[in-house]
């Protein structure tokens, strides 16, 4: 039976509706702290004032409603304040607005949260900065929740999470989705935020919380978006990139959390319902004729879902799509993956050929171990050896490490710190 104590609703509340009511009062209001503050007053004052037995009929309507009263109160304080401190002059400021908008309106949210979406992605601010405040605002992080995915103090966390919401009030940022002009540009930082989260959960160690949090927040995200934006291809291809990636998880580590290679994954645990689902979009994406990374990125994921085995992959189709990619969305990652799938389709002579090409990554391992993979292959043992210790020295999840310390090991080089 459902837990029906008021601290158990107001729970599920905040669980389930966080998002779009902060999204709507921050439309309101135009201030992402007032907002927030005057959310949690509603929350606390709920804590206090519910009844088991006289529970609110709608529990999101009387939060927004008195999160509304309680954000005029603070207007009117600082307005107060403000007066006084100018000699009795009344002050300025978007929060005057505040009172124009009736408890109607406050209470239509509608895409609210697509709004909560676009403003925290702005331009404007920093990418560390767009993807702390969309992992508070829209995820509902905590400051030290995202302070761990960052590797920095919760203070400094909670600072820059504070300049961004005062950056966004102080220059007047509007609060909506971009006119049609300028939606391919914000749609972009939206959706790279959304997979730079996904990114973070998906490669940090197994057994670390944020592992599974960022990873299933960022697939909420990215279908949130897609789905109140049915007509962007890319959106489509983002969640179909990530459902695809995602459905290898259970594969990607051995019980003691060593790294098992693509070609070398038990294919029969890969999550197919993510892949049929995956598929689908990608299809639904493919139909609108406008195709971009993300699409590309899903489809060769979809390759690799397609191939019954790491030997019946087809890698010249791999490589052709990593060929176009390359044209479309040039950079040094790409280049190098292209280079992997070559060397899979035409032999390692010719990806090593790709990969020494490629400048701007010396500090990448991924780089250096598919360097070494190819003179491994070449039966070029000294270089080889060379450059997985280069790997090694570079990479900082422990499982790479160890991954890496074993090749050294196979080519005869002693490495003890695995």
């Amino acid at each position: 039976m459902t837990d029906r104590s008021p601290a158990a609703v107001a729970e599920r509340v905040y669980r389930d509706h966080r998002g779009r009511m902060l999204a709507a009062l921050v439309r309101v209001l135009g201030d992402f702290e007032l907002a927030e503050d005057a959310l949690q007053d509603a929350f606390a004052a709920a804590l206090r004032r519910w009844q088991p037995s006289a529970l609110p009929d709608d529990p999101v309507a009387w939060l927004l409603s008195v999160a509304r009263n309680r954000a005029i109160d603070r207007i009117r304080r600082a307005r107060a304040g403000r007066v006084a401190d100018a000699g009795g002059e009344p002050g300025r400021g978007a929060v005057m607005t505040m009172t124009e908008y009736g408890e109607d309106r406050l209470l239509g949210v509608g895409d609210d949260q697509l709004s909560l979406i676009f403003t925290c992605c702005h331009p404007a601010l920093s990418m560390d900065a767009r993807v702390a405040l969309t992992l508070q605002a829209v995820a509902g992080m905590t400051a030290a929740e995202i302070a761990r995915v960052f590797l920095v103090g919760e203070t400094t966390m909670a600072q820059r999470l504070v300049r961004a919401k005062r950056k966004i009030r102080d220059a007047g940022i509007t609060f909506e989705v971009p006119p049609d002009h300028r939606l391919p540009e914000r749609l972009a930082s939206v959706l790279a935020v959304v997979y730079l989260v996904f990114t973070q959960g998906y490669t940090a160690p197994r057994d670390s919380p944020q592992h599974d949090q960022l990873r299933a927040e960022a697939l909420r995200l990215g279908k949130l978006v897609a789905t109140l934006m049915p007509d962007e291809p890319e959106a489509l291809g983002l969640v179909a990139l990530m459902l695809l990636t995602d459905s290898r998880r259970e594969t990607r580590y051995t019980t003691s959390g060593d790294i098992v290679l693509l070609e070398d994954q038990d294919r029969a645990r890969w999550d197919r319902a993510q892949i049929a689902e995956a598929v689908g979009l990608l299809r639904r994406a493919a139909r609108m004729g406008a195709p971009g990374p993300y699409q590309l990125q899903a489809a060769i994921a979809a390759e690799h879902a397609r191939a019954p085995s790491g030997e019946r992959t087809d890698w010249p189709a791999i490589a052709e799509l990593y060929r176009v990619l390359l044209e479309l969305a040039p950079s040094a990652v790409v280049a190098l993956n292209h280079a992997v799938a070559v060397s899979m389709a035409e032999g390692p002579e010719a990806g090593l050929a790709l990969v020494d090409g490629i400048e701007g990554l010396d500090g990448y391992h991924l780089l250096h171990a598919a360097r070494a993979d190819f003179l491994r292959r070449l039966e070029r043992a000294d270089e080889a050896r060379a450059a997985y210790r280069r790997a090694h020295e570079l990479a900082a999840n422990p499982a790479d490490r160890r991954f890496l310390a074993g090749r050294l090991r196979e080519l005869g080089e002693a490495v003890g710190d695995e």
